[in-house]
């Protein structure tokens, strides 16, 4: 204990006061588990990961290897912020809504989308606007940095956790996570953005919704999607696409059309793939610019609430 520090000291001896009776098993077992767990350690520091994984299974079990590298992996590359992820929405909000907008994005980074969406649709629109332009732009972030945020937010929230150098935020996230808000979130969001940074919106938008989402438009959706869609634009799109995609555009064509577009398909021969994902764009832009008129819904966009059938 006299090696620790006062923080240190001060919660080993909380958790001593809380264990209890202890039985002579469960001693053994523990400190079994923690001399195995520094052997694994230095085996690590001296080959990495499978190193220490050959190493231990010698004298292991494979499962008992398996397990105990895997915790080893777990205490060098938590993942950060991990504490924040098991709190309600709400009471995060709380905790982080009087934050600078800076600290707030690089928090939400490291969220689920669907958390730091709710997070998100908490704050004050212009609020929203600043964090989201901050997560967008973010970079690599150094530890120390994240580190500090850390500690503010884990002393508050009474959790611990450890951190490593990371990329984090992006437009990425960002797309991530303004597709699990309701639409007039996302909508606002976007607006008031794109007047500060129109290339950065652009960028964004491609991101919420890809060639592959069209799997999420219902059947009418689809229907009124592939009417604004050239053919050969079509069969270009459909080159690289999933089978059970080609199979939801077939159904929602006539069987002329449907033989028409895999005529078209068969006889193309190679193409640049630069020139097929120009073609999924397009479609993805048709989606996006129906779904914004009302015309279409995309499952799992947000407020499906709202929707009556």
């Amino acid at each position: 204990m006299s090696q620790l520090d006062q923080e240190s000291i001060e919660g080993v001896s909380e958790e001593i006061a809380r264990l209890g009776t202890i039985t002579k098993e469960e001693r053994d077992k523990v400190i079994q588990e923690f001399y195995q767990m520094n052997v694994a350690k230095q085996y690590v520091q001296q080959g990495g990961i499978e190193y220490a994984r050959k190493l231990l299974a010698k004298s292991l079990s494979g499962s008992e290897a398996d397990s105990i590298v895997g915790n080893v992996e777990q205490a060098l590359y938590s993942v950060p912020f991990s504490f924040a992820q098991k709190v309600e929405s709400q009471n995060l909000l709380t905790f982080i809504q009087d934050e600078h907008p800076q600290t707030i994005a690089l928090i939400l980074s490291h969220l689920e989308a669907k958390q730091a969406a709710d997070v998100l649709k908490g704050l004050p629109q212009g609020k929203q606007v600043d964090v989201v332009r901050r997560m967008a732009t973010m970079e690599t972030t150094n530890p120390e940095v994240i580190r500090e945020v850390e500690a503010s937010l884990e002393k508050r929230m009474a959790a611990v956790v450890k951190q490593r150098f990371e990329q984090s935020g992006g437009i990425e996230t960002v797309a991530e996570v303004l597709n699990l808000t309701d639409r007039t979130t996302e909508k606002g969001i976007l607006e008031s953005l794109e007047e500060q940074n129109p290339e950065l919106v652009e960028d964004i938008r491609k991101l919420m919704f890809v060639f592959e989402d069209v799997m999420l438009v219902d059947d009418k959706g689809v229907q009124q999607v592939v009417k604004e869609i050239d053919t050969q634009d079509l069969a270009l799109a459909l080159k690289t696409a999933s089978e059970e995609l080609k199979e939801k555009i077939f159904r929602n064509l006539s069987q002329r059309a449907v033989e028409l577009l895999k005529e078209d398909m068969e006889y193309m021969g190679p193409v640049r793939l630069t020139e097929v994902e120009a073609a999924q764009q397009k479609i993805a832009d048709v989606v996006r610019r129906l779904e914004e008129a009302g015309e279409l819904i995309i499952q799992g966009r947000g407020g499906e609430e709202t929707v009556i059938v």
